[in-house]
């Protein structure tokens, strides 16, 4: 099959710990053409959705490791029709590109994309975890979204001792601050650099009672269909509250605990049900802190702590999701012949 990512620049990788390496290195070595473009590569001729596509060059021996992969794989320009493709897999990071998402929806019913569209314009920002809100708050945080900032004051003042904030389009723990009642002369300058840009428009952001236990780090756990096929608890580093890889912190082993079994037991089905095939959630003693659709990271951290390939089991999932829409066609396709010769 044919397979495009829709994805970061290659030259931006870190190859030894990209996810979507890993996972594009799977396809190649299984013998799938394979391309890659950007958001800003995709185009209409004809009234058609295009694609300024780099075409990785079929060769006999893969490098088995990614960054060897990475430095050796070579491409070939061609300008590609989307709806020709098998699959589309969705890798660009946040902020959504809105406009992408429109190139996208004249070819939905012919390619199977990886994450759904309309699941993606749900759930790719933060506000998507209220869908699972619960009375007494066992599944989310208590949370708070607004620019108000005499209301997000109010909040502070009144809530607890300390509280998370973080911007609403952020990621990778980008902006994620921890607020402490002892500091509140510090939040109107605060909330004035979060909220207010120069150009005189402003930005969303989130207020969160803090978690117990988030000062010993998070849990990322990967879901694939629904259910957890790979965890890390990540650990911060001594100079920083966020537990990120990429603002410092450190991956250790984690076991499912029957709270988090519960908890993807619980939003899995909701997950499907909106298209959302992969998706890594980051939890806090058992409770749901954000849900990532975009780009969820974690396959290689996990990989090397456990010693497997969950990539794997993603390319395995893809490839029964074709094979079914193929299956599909062709039983269509003889039904109406049937009735076609009646």
């Amino acid at each position: 099959m044919n397979v495009c990512f829709i994805m970061y620049p290659w030259h931006e990788m870190n190859p030894e710990d990209d996810s979507t390496l890993a996972m594009i290195h799977e396809f190649v070595k299984r013998g799938h053409g394979l391309a890659i473009t950007t958001p800003a590569n995709l185009t209409i001729r004809d009234s058609v959705a295009f694609a300024f596509c780099r075409c990785v060059t079929r060769k006999e021996k893969i490098p088995n490791s990614l960054k060897s992969f990475h430095a050796k794989t070579e491409f070939y320009d061609e300008m590609l029709p989307l709806a020709g493709f098998d699959v589309i897999v969705l890798r660009s990071n946040p902020p959504l590109d809105m406009i992408m998402l429109n190139f996208l929806d004249s070819v939905k019913d012919d390619v199977f994309i990886m994450n759904d569209l309309d699941g993606i314009r749900r759930a790719n920002n933060k506000l998507y975890t209220a869908v699972f809100e619960n009375e007494d708050n066992k599944i989310i945080p208590k949370t708070h979204v607004t620019k108000n900032k005499e209301y997000l004051k109010k909040i502070i003042k009144e809530g607890p001792d300390k509280m998370i904030l973080k911007p609403l389009n952020g990621y990778g723990g980008s902006g994620v601050i921890l607020l402490e009642k002892s500091a509140m002369k510090s939040i109107n300058s605060l909330l004035d650099f979060y909220i207010d840009n120069k150009d005189g428009t402003t930005n969303y952001v989130i207020l969160q009672d803090y978690i117990d236990g988030a000062d010993q780090g998070d849990v990322r756990i990967l879901l694939l269909n629904g259910k957890p096929i790979g965890a890390m608890r990540r650990v911060p580093g001594e100079e920083d509250h966020r537990s990120n890889v990429s603002a410092g912190g450190h991956v250790e082993k984690h076991t499912l605990t029957a709270q988090e079994k519960e908890l993807c037991r619980r939003i899995g089905p909701k997950l499907v049900k909106d298209g959302l095939y992969f998706v890594g959630i980051d939890v806090i003693n058992g409770v749901l802190v954000e849900v990532n659709v975009m780009s969820p990271g974690g396959i290689t951290y996990m990989n090397r702590v456990y010693k497997t390939r969950i990539q794997e089991k993603i390319i395995d999932f893809v490839e029964d999701k074709v094979l079914q829409r193929v299956n599909a066609f062709e039983r269509r396709k003889k039904l109406r012949k049937h009735v076609d010769e009646a």
